[in-house]
């Protein structure tokens, strides 16, 4: 499990803090990834093995000795915070996919670290039940996420003012392709290490980016912004094909990888709502369901102002004015994804989309069920007929709509045989579900409920078929000198 490409840890002690996980007085597991656990090469390990890696944090064999916390700056809700840090979690271990690919088990809740400021350090049970949800619906629909890949409730309880204490403990081990955010380079750029930046730079050119290894520093740095413009379209375009709010992207929650991590306060619509917010505390909206696109633009550009520090401006300013062509781009692709249907004529297919978007917020028709009922478009308009939402379809407003429907081409339409599509409506994560998801178990310790989703969730995934996020192609944005890869 030991990989051969240049370990973070090698980079040094001006990256992040050797700490100690917190000794917690059980270990009761709650979750074990088996899926993934099988393509990382862990599936072997039994119960007693699982519990000791990933509830007390034994390394693992051939892997890091010692666990570390990340150092990082970032902007929070628009403000600067050079104050922050891996403060309930660190990096476990990294390790290699059956693609070869680089990944990191990271932690949530594994006890105080020098960035834990005034916090405890813990994860409540019920935040670790949350981040299982929302990651395994967002990977039913080929958003590319981190994977819940372990959860122990660890006998503690804890004082939350936003749950009713004491409540549950836990510790999450998350799956996820880099632990580099944005906020990563700028905590660089705000202390004036462009020498560890460029190292940096070097570390993840030969870790994520192989494209930009013989490259000079300024030109990585390019390149760099220039994959991390693609992925992060890619993935707030496919956020919002799932109806899914984050809640709190700040330049600290987005890596360079463009992969969706850290479930906080997030939320899939109900209906289609520009203005819906996920955080109670987003009072201005920030963060809200529409302003995803232009957060990920902006947080972009604080990545790009961090890498003047080894870059001149001019070509990070050009490569800016690429984020918004690649994220229209990202949308099309992944709104049609989503519908099975084959894009056409570009300047049409956005039309038809602004026309669905449009019906969709006027008409408060259910989001999940109008991407369930036209799944594969004229494949599916006898079924969309017998729907909960029948209303909806047959008033004069959807007329645009279900005419640029109709015109597409279906995609795979052999997916509709699937039993999912049999059934009157989808699998949905709305917020009140979630809550009586957990309240069973708060309550009586009662997980049935839950499985039983994770068991539909576990469906769509398997009716939608979509390509697997880790490994879809991405726009290519090249920069001169550098192709970069399509597999990231």
């Amino acid at each position: 499990m030991a990989h051969d490409a240049l370990p973070f840890a090698a980079l040094g002690p001006a990256f992040s803090d050797p700490v100690a996980p917190a000794a917690f007085p059980q270990a009761t597991l709650r979750w074990r990834n088996d899926r993934w656990a099988g393509r990382i090469g862990l599936g072997h390990l039994d119960d007693a093995a699982f519990a000791d890696h990933f509830a007390r944090f034994a390394p693992l064999p051939g892997n890091m000795p010692t666990p570390l916390a990340m150092r990082y700056h970032g902007h929070q809700f628009g403000v600067y915070n050079p104050d922050l840090g891996d403060g309930r979690g660190f990096l476990f271990a990294q390790v290699r996919d059956d693609a070869g690919r680089l990944l990191d088990l990271a932690t949530k809740g594994s006890g105080r670290t020098p960035w834990s400021r005034r916090g405890d350090g813990r994860l409540t049970l019920k935040g670790a039940v949350r981040e299982i949800l929302a990651a395994q619906m967002l990977e039913a629909q080929g958003v590319y996420t981190s994977k819940p890949f372990a959860v122990f409730e660890t006998g503690e309880a804890l004082q939350r003012n936003d749950e009713p204490s004491p409540t549950r403990a836990a510790v999450l081990t998350r799956l996820g392709h880099s632990h580099i955010r944005f906020g990563t380079f700028q905590r660089l750029a705000y202390l004036e290490q462009p020498d560890h930046m460029r190292a940096l730079l070097q570390h993840c050119a030969e870790a994520y980016y192989p494209d930009l290894l013989d490259l000079a520093p300024e030109a990585q740095a390019e390149g760099l912004l220039l994959h991390a413009i693609a992925t992060s379209a890619h993935l707030c375009a496919t956020w919002m094909a799932a109806g899914f709010v984050h809640g709190v992207l700040n330049t600290d929650n987005m890596n360079i990888t463009g992969e969706s991590f850290d479930y906080g306060p997030w939320r899939f619509l109900a209906t289609s709502d520009p203005g819906f917010t996920a955080a109670y505390f987003d009072e201005q909206g920030r963060y809200a369901f529409g302003r995803q696109p232009h957060a990920t633009g902006w947080n972009l550009a604080q990545l790009a102002t961090a890498l003047t520090a080894v870059c001149d401006a001019a070509p990070l300013e050009a490569a800016l004015q690429r984020y918004a062509p690649a994220y229209q781009h990202a949308l099309r692709d992944a709104m049609f994804a989503r519908l099975a249907l084959a894009p056409g004529d570009a300047a049409d297919d956005i039309t038809f989309l602004a026309e669905l978007f449009r019906w969709m917020t006027d008409s408060g028709a259910p989001w999940a069920q109008v991407f369930h009922d036209w799944f594969a478009g004229p494949a599916s308009e006898a079924r969309a007929g017998a729907s909960p939402a029948a209303d909806h379809y047959a008033h004069a407003g959807f007329a645009a709509t279900r005419a640029g429907l109709m015109a597409r081409t279906p995609v795979r339409p052999e997916r509709l045989n699937h039993p999912l599509f049999h059934a009157a409506a989808p699998p949905t994560l709305v917020i009140d579900e979630v809550e009586s998801l957990w309240a069973p178990i708060a309550a009586g310790d009662d997980w049935s409920a839950f499985d039983r989703k994770i068991a539909a969730i576990d469906a769509l995934r398997a009716a939608l078929d979509l390509a697997p996020a880790w490994g879809r192609d991405m726009p290519p944005l090249a920069a001169a000198g550098a192709a970069p890869r399509a597999d990231t």
